[in-house]
């Protein structure tokens, strides 16, 4: 054990070992572009290219159901009644809410 922390020791006092590794400390975790910046980034970025999926998914979903809705009349007479509460003449709606 002494052997081995002799061995360290005189690699440290090295200065060029020293200077190494002060440069790599200074990288990690002092310079503008530290380690943790980066992984900082690195989520963010992740998380807005699952964003950006996410939304292509939608923009697909909702291209395909306004296609519907401009192609058949029923279709789009189901929204109406369903999203605005529209109702033909002589009709009466009740809207039946569910609670938790």
């Amino acid at each position: 054990m002494i052997r081995f922390r002799e061995k360290i020791m005189s690699h440290i006092k090295n200065k060029y070992v020293l200077t190494l590794l002060i440069f790599f400390i200074w990288i990690l975790f002092f310079d503008q572009n530290n380690l943790l910046n980066r992984l900082t980034r690195q989520r963010q970025i992740n998380q807005l290219e699952s964003d950006i999926q996410y939304f292509r998914e939608r923009i697909r979903q909702d291209s395909t159901r306004m296609n519907e809705l401009k192609t058949d009349n029923e279709n789009l007479e189901k929204f109406a009644r369903e999203q605005y509460l529209m109702k033909r003449e002589n009709e009466d709606i009740f809207v039946i809410e569910f609670e938790n």
